[in-house]
């Protein structure tokens, strides 16, 4: 939520103060809590949306640069181990918003996305190309625009 808007009154309205990318994780976000509970009701805390059922059950924020998620899931220690690398100082999880789950057939992984860095630019560019020859007309049109072309990267994390 920038600093302008009003605090919002439902999740619709916390929702619709973001990004679009930004809109379909916290959407994504509420399906899921809204199918695993599906008698909590919906409600906003501390500007956060907040799932209630009998007492406050979940909270969860968009920032900047992360996903917030209050409070911390619990279970045994395999489970604690996996989500050590999302603890937050405050005990909630924070997810990175530039990390993103890739599936290719049955599999799932977890990859971070980042942008190329001007070394990598031209080694990418002409391996796009090869794959789709108007990369090339697009980066032409670009550069006589004075425009940078951002190049995603995304990795497996």
């Amino acid at each position: 939520m920038s600093a302008q808007q009003t605090a919002p009154q439902n999740i619709d309205e916390y929702i619709a103060g973001f990004p679009t990318e930004v809109q379909a994780i916290l959407e994504k976000i509420r399906r899921t809590i809204r199918e695993a509970v599906p008698d909590a009701e919906e409600t906003i805390k501390y500007q956060m949306p907040t799932f209630t059922l009998k007492g406050n059950l979940v909270y969860f924020a968009a920032f900047k640069k992360h996903i917030g998620f209050y409070p911390p899931a619990t279970g045994d220690e395999k489970f604690k181990a996996k989500i050590s690398v999302y603890e937050g100082a405050k005990g909630n999880l924070r997810f990175p918003l530039d990390e993103v789950e890739l599936q290719v057939g049955a599999d799932k992984f977890a990859a971070r996305a980042r942008t190329a860095t001007n070394k990598e630019k031209p080694r990418l560019w002409k391996r796009m190309s090869k794959i789709f020859p108007q990369y090339d007309k697009y980066q032409a049109r670009a550069a006589k625009a004075s425009r940078d072309i951002p190049l995603v990267i995304v990795e497996p994390v």
